[in-house]
């Protein structure tokens, strides 16, 4: 039978963006939820709570030293306690920013990632006997839209988009093959958002744009597997494991209306997850959703009934991240965001459980539990069928 990546259903996520803000502030949420700080006692709470895996963060802009070496050693205790308690940990290495000298338009900048995914790789071989679980680079569409396009992220470019988008594939590249010469046993995520644009009635000529507008949201990981853009490198054995990131306003206008989940026109979730699913059939998770205040439990309960129902209709999918499982500080006001598994640390370390959110997790776990297992178990009544009639064998 075709193995699960992980054993638990539900996996947690720390939000670890570095990203310079327009007025040039540097974020770095490791240290502003304190998670870095207190990484053994939160993989503590996540095993609490069943939780066996999470993505967490390796701040290039934290490690990257003046003179190009990289400097790990705050990472070296994330590493251990990690281990110590069990938890399997997906490292992003860059999760919207990068160290100030780097440009991520130069023609060096692929290599130059690509020495420190390699880097990375070799101290965490030093530091582990198992292989590094990577998340090279954290929503590569959405960066290349956001910072390349419409400067509302860095690094503030318009109509570059697409420019920025090849940058970080050919980066990606760099790195995918960097860590498989340390450890060829290396696994690899690709986060990416999933979209519905829906067109407006009102608007026909619109409609084309939409069209296209929507396809691009698998541009990322078609340039990745070399079904577009062969000249980038792309290939196949670079799509790994497909990270889908979800969240309740990932639908929406042409104009930026967001369309709520009760509206009829709202595409299901189950929907999208198999749309990606028939385009690529390779191992996914949700590599990200969530929501805030009161609405964390009723939209994980969404979001779970319709894992449930892609994988009982073939979509091999492993896992759901909550994310940020930390409650944090907003990215440009620092106004308390009320959307993780945990609050703020107190004067002690302790953090206050959204008790809602971690009884919907116990009560979500042992269906979707059942869903993956059967799911998987038929995954591999398949798979041995076209490995039988590969090799020429009868039924």
């Amino acid at each position: 039978m075709t193995a699960a990546l992980f054993d638990d259903v539900f996996l947690g996520g720390f939000e670890c963006s570095t990203q310079r803000l327009e007025d040039g502030r540097r974020l770095d949420l490791l240290a502003s939820t304190r998670h870095r700080e207190l990484a053994g006692a939160d993989y503590a709470r996540l095993r609490a709570l069943g939780m066996t895996a999470c993505r967490d963060g390796v701040p290039w802009t934290v490690v990257a030293g003046r003179s190009g070496a990289h400097d790990f050693s705050s990472v070296a205790p994330m590493l251990r306690a990690a281990e110590h308690h069990g938890v399997r940990v997906v490292w992003d290495l860059m999760h919207f920013g990068w160290p100030d000298d780097v440009d991520p338009f130069a023609g060096s900048f692929p290599s130059r990632f690509g020495r420190y995914a390699r880097d990375f790789a070799a101290f965490h071989a030093s530091e582990l006997a198992e292989p590094p679980w990577v998340a090279p680079i954290n929503e590569m569409s959405f960066l290349a839209w956001a910072g390349g396009d419409v400067r509302c992220l860095n690094p503030f470019a318009r109509a570059r988009g697409v420019e920025l988008k090849a940058q970080l594939v050919r980066a990606t590249i760099e790195a995918i093959e960097a860590i498989r010469l340390v450890d060829p046993r290396a696994r690899f995520l690709q986060p990416e958002p999933i979209i519905h644009i829906l067109p407006s009635p009102e608007h026909p000529k619109t409609w084309g744009r939409v069209a296209c507008d929507e396809l691009l949201q698998y541009q990322a990981w078609d340039m990745l597997r070399g079904d577009v853009w062969p000249t980038l490198g792309g290939h196949p054995r670079y799509l790994d494991i497909v990270g889908v990131n979800s969240y309740p306003d990932n639908q929406f206008m042409l104009d930026g209306t967001t369309i709520p989940k009760d509206d009829v026109r709202y595409k299901p979730l189950s929907k999208m997850l198999l749309d990606v699913w028939a385009r690529y059939e390779r191992p996914m998770i949700v590599s990200e959703t969530g929501s805030e205040g009161d609405g964390r439990a009723p939209w994980l309960r969404y979001v779970a009934s319709q894992c449930e129902k892609a994988m009982q209709r073939g979509c091999e999918l492993h896992g759901i991240t909550l994310y940020p499982v930390l409650d944090h500080p907003g990215w440009l006001d620092d106004r308390h965001c009320p959307n993780g598994l945990w609050g703020y640390a107190d004067e002690r370390g302790e953090r206050a459980v959204h008790q809602p959110l971690a009884d919907e997790v116990r009560r979500e776990r042992g269906r979707l539990l059942g869903a993956r297992s059967e799911m998987l178990a038929s995954r591999a009544v398949v798979e041995g069928g076209a490995a039988a009639r590969a090799a020429g064998c009868p039924r």
